[in-house]
């Protein structure tokens, strides 16, 4: 008898996987927007956001969303609190992930909503699609995040990213990932804005240059690691370039591009 419970014991995590079922659902909006605006979007704890830039003074929002539970009552519940809302005013829109990981939110909509629920786990996927001359504010948590073609100011929030690709070429852009790997491409020899700031925890943050960028070049590594220099740099006296910080002007100058890393490695290479 003993053996027999604890054969139960051993296994029970292994049956209740196999009871888990999954539901994907999608969502989609589409709302007027005038260029010169700001953007928001606050991601889920685990999911990806893939942002583009258009020629339409239009914001359209695309979700696909992951829920699990035992039952299909259960998923119907998750369903009805889990996606995303749009909070709307003239010149900002905010694009909000809501979810069992907001309890404020759940006792305004669900009042009644199953304590046992509330940790289960769930995922939002995000495509975007914006006006290319906008602001943005992304703030992410666990998942990849693609960037490309929007010019603005752009402040970049992702706490762990296992595979973030910005394509960019002008604008204000700070963007900080807690860990993973961020590939930057530089599209333009001359950068038609103020400034790009690119800081990484811990991980692997490539940046391509074109071979004829003209830009003040800033990259540090702030802890343990390495500067991984593939790209020409012939340094002046009062410059710095070496296997830990770089500070050169490239070309004839231009706008900074000011790369960090705490523990990992900065590529730089030459396209």
């Amino acid at each position: 008898m003993r053996v027999f419970l604890l054969l139960i014991l051993l296994f029970y995590p292994a049956l209740c996987l196999c009871q888990v079922k999954k539901a994907t659902v999608y969502k989609a909006e589409s709302f007027d927007f005038m260029m010169g605006g700001t953007v928001t979007i606050i991601g889920a704890p685990v999911g990806s956001i893939s942002v583009e830039g258009w020629q339409k003074n239009e914001v359209a929002v695309e979700a696909e969303i992951q829920i699990q539970a035992e039952n299909e009552a259960d998923i119907s519940l998750l369903s009805s609190v889990t996606g995303f809302i749009l909070d709307r005013d003239v010149n900002h829109s905010r694009v909000v992930s809501v979810g069992v990981h907001d309890r404020n939110y759940i006792k305004r909509v669900a009042r009644n909503f199953p304590r046992r629920l509330l940790n289960l786990p769930f995922r939002i996927d995000y495509k975007l699609k914006v006006p290319a001359y906008c602001d943005l504010e992304i703030n992410g948590g666990k998942g990849s995040f693609y960037l490309q073609g929007v010019d603005g100011t752009i402040s970049v929030r992702f706490i762990e990213s296992g595979d973030a690709r910005m394509n960019v070429s002008g604008g204000a852009i700070d963007a900080f990932f807690g860990n993973g790997d961020v590939q930057i491409d530089v599209l333009t020899s001359s950068w038609r804005g103020r400034f790009l700031n690119v800081g990484l925890g811990s991980g692997q943050l490539q940046v391509k240059l074109p071979v004829s960028v003209n830009a003040e070049l800033q990259a540090s590594v702030l802890q343990n690691g390495r500067i991984d220099n593939q790209f020409s740099i012939k340094p002046k006296l009062d410059e710095q370039v070496n296997d830990r910080q770089i500070k050169a002007r490239l070309g004839s100058g231009g706008a900074v591009l000011s790369f960090r890393v705490a523990n990992g490695i900065i590529k730089i290479l030459q396209k």
